[in-house]
């Protein structure tokens, strides 16, 4: 596999405070509630630096576990992890505005890992696996808008 990681991430303007968002976002056990791939997640650790996500993912018929820790905490900022299996970094950064908050969600990553490149086949292909990521991370802010605005 020669092709580079396609670019992941968009932003929301939400109407809620960052305080509340990041009660939201800080809450990462919380994160299948909202990711379209996300099945389960189980934090190990002080939610903070260093914390490790178990995750359970699943796309159509394949099902994967996943091992993050937690890479940037900064209260009502921004957070990170980064998983082991792709080399993913995932970041949430939440932004005041005048008239709430923009939040911003992006996958990092500047080259697939070998357990990457191996899941390719199983997942439909790396590009077509971007897409899918990109529309998720967009369908992830939708849902915490919609929890954060209630």
């Amino acid at each position: 596999m020669s092709e580079q990681p396609k670019n992941v991430g968009t932003s929301l303007e939400m109407a809620a405070t960052p305080a509340r968002i990041w009660d939201v976002l800080s809450d990462l056990g919380r994160m299948p509630e909202f990711s379209p791939e996300l099945r389960r997640a189980y934090v190990i650790g002080k939610p903070g630096i260093g914390a490790t996500i178990i995750g359970i993912n699943r796309r159509k018929a394949v099902v994967w576990p996943t091992t993050s820790k937690v890479v940037r905490w900064e209260p009502e900022q921004a957070v990170a992890w980064r998983t082991r299996e792709s080399g993913a970094t995932w970041v949430y950064e939440l932004e005041p505005t005048a008239t709430g908050t923009k939040v911003t969600g992006r996958r990092v990553l500047s080259a697939y890992t070998i357990p990457s490149k191996l899941m390719v086949p199983f997942l439909g292909g790396a590009a077509g696996h971007d897409d899918e990521l990109n529309s998720g991370i967009a369908a992830t802010l939708a849902k915490i808008k919609t929890a954060v605005e209630a």
